[in-house]
């Protein structure tokens, strides 16, 4: 038996903090389940499927709250968090409508109210092409963190930015650097001389992190969307950051990182870049090319700096060894380095992000053989925050594979930094203690953060180590380790 509470609330919140804060309402004790949004279709129709017992009449400019948990107390207890995190007040924070002070409500007014500069866009992926073509008009460039933005629109709108000389960065554009500040899931970082162009996400943190482990940092890091560098996009952003960063005196190497581009597209920006005064390094991930570590460890020595021994925290058990290989990931750059790496080793790698169409896998669907699965996806994002911030599908997939037989090593990333999970090993290691010891999978992880992130890292390390963990800076690092224990 349990209580539900289902409510509208006048109000707005973007985004990204009501997903963190249905996370943290799902965490009270006694909550079962919990979803706190705009009351849009998208997530109205997300209680259906969540087992609530949805109205039909609520206004999409409302805020939804619903809580089920095991008695009043409960609900009452996450009612509270939610107030807390929304609707708490002092007097001094009131401000009137219409005030000098008030927020502005629209892209428009903003730049009215500072002039043009860069527009942030982080709203669901059917409302992001209007924002962001609000922001070109006032002549903005164009950060766009949303997914699921069709991929027709994202080639309007870099069209549009080329010919008003603008650049959109994105959609699904997770991580960026401009002007010393961390956007999206962003690190503390040091300021260097590296320039990177990322059509990647966390291929573009993991390599962020290593630089400044070596002791160096970045005049600034355009992202630019995960599909800029295929057929259809064609580089179109990437063109325009490499020509930025190159105008930039602060950026002696550019560095250049994607997930798997199109071999035509990757073969232009190559003839391109050519023709910059700024040398340009590509970080590619696909077979034959080197990974993401061999990548900055090249763009060290380029600029005359000597490559660290990266670190790592390896488990205080003996190896395991057998067994299928089984990534649960929640960045698909770091997925994709990983399937390449094992995939060369141990043979085809099924995943939702498959590097052949044949290998293809429903991401929910378990199976046999080797598998990895990318939590980051748009499938699995819909109405939910990243999982670099919530983490609850990862787990329950985490569970059901250590109670697999089969299964030998079990390889997750955790990535820190601002917009991260606050504390991601914590809640974790009690799933990898547990996965260790139900059966004889060995966990191995990937933990990308620097020294300054707020988590920690040399906490989240030993956090996961004595879970049983064997824990890498270097992502492609991990990768081998977990095939050398499926097949030594």
């Amino acid at each position: 038996m349990s209580v539900e509470n289902v409510q509208t609330r006048p109000g707005y919140a973007d985004s990204v903090t009501l997903m963190r804060l249905s996370a943290d309402v799902r965490q009270v004790s006694g909550v079962r389940a919990a979803l706190v949004a705009m009351a849009t279709e998208l997530n109205v129709g997300l209680l259906d499927e969540m087992g609530f017992q949805a109205k039909t009449d609520i206004q999409p400019d409302r805020l939804l709250i619903a809580v089920r948990a095991d008695d009043d107390a409960a609900v009452d207890s996450a009612l509270a968090v939610v107030s807390a995190a929304l609707f708490a007040r002092s007097a001094g924070e009131s401000v009137a409508a219409g005030s000098p002070e008030q927020a502005p409500r629209t892209t428009t007014a903003a730049v009215r109210a500072s002039g043009p500069g860069l527009a942030l866009i982080s709203v669901p992926g059917r409302y992001a092409f209007a924002e962001a073509m609000d922001a070109l008009d006032a002549g903005c460039d164009v950060m766009i963190f949303s997914d699921n933005v069709p991929v027709e629109q994202e080639i309007l709108l870099k069209d549009i930015a080329a010919q008003r000389g603008l650049i959109v960065m994105g959609p699904d554009c997770g991580s960026a650097v401009v002007g010393g500040v961390g956007l999206g899931f962003s690190h503390t970082l040091r300021a260097g001389p590296v320039g990177m162009v990322a059509a990647s996400g966390t291929g573009a943190q993991q390599m962020l992190c290593l630089l400044d482990y070596a002791g160096t940092g970045v005049s600034a890091a355009l992202g630019v969307g995960g599909r800029d560098l295929s057929a259809a996009v064609g580089g179109r952003s990437a063109r325009a950051a490499l020509a930025a960063l190159d105008a930039d005196p602060g950026t002696e190497l550019i560095i250049l990182v994607s997930k798997p581009p199109a071999a035509d597209v990757a073969a232009r920006l190559r003839d391109f870049a050519m023709s910059l005064a700024t040398p340009v390094q590509f970080a590619l991930i696909a077979p034959g090319e080197p990974d993401l570590t061999a990548a900055t460890e090249t763009a060290l020595r380029t600029l005359g700096l000597p490559v660290p021994a990266w670190p790592s925290w390896p488990a205080h058990d003996g190896p395991h060894s057998g067994g299928a290989l089984r990534g649960l990931f929640s960045g698909g750059t770091l997925c994709d380095e990983a399937m390449v790496i094992a995939s060369d080793r141990l043979g085809p790698i099924r995943s939702n992000i498959p590097l052949r169409p044949e290998w293809r896998l429903a991401p929910r669907t378990p199976t046999a053989g080797h598998v990895m699965i990318d939590f980051g996806d748009d499938e699995l994002t819909v109405g939910r925050a990243h999982p670099m911030i919530d983490q609850s599908l990862r787990l329950e997939r985490l569970a059901a594979e250590a109670g697999d037989p089969a299964v030998g090593v079990i390889v997750l990333d955790v990535v820190l930094g601002h917009g991260a999970h606050p504390d991601p090993a914590a809640e974790l290691s009690p799933a990898i203690a547990t996965a260790q010891a139900r059966g004889r999978a060995a966990v191995v992880v990937s933990l990308i953060g620097t020294k300054s992130d707020p988590q920690d890292l040399g906490r989240q390390a030993a956090t996961l180590q004595a879970a049983g963990a064997h824990v890498f800076a270097s992502n492609a690092a991990a990768a081998r380790f977990a095939c050398d224990l499926v097949a030594p």
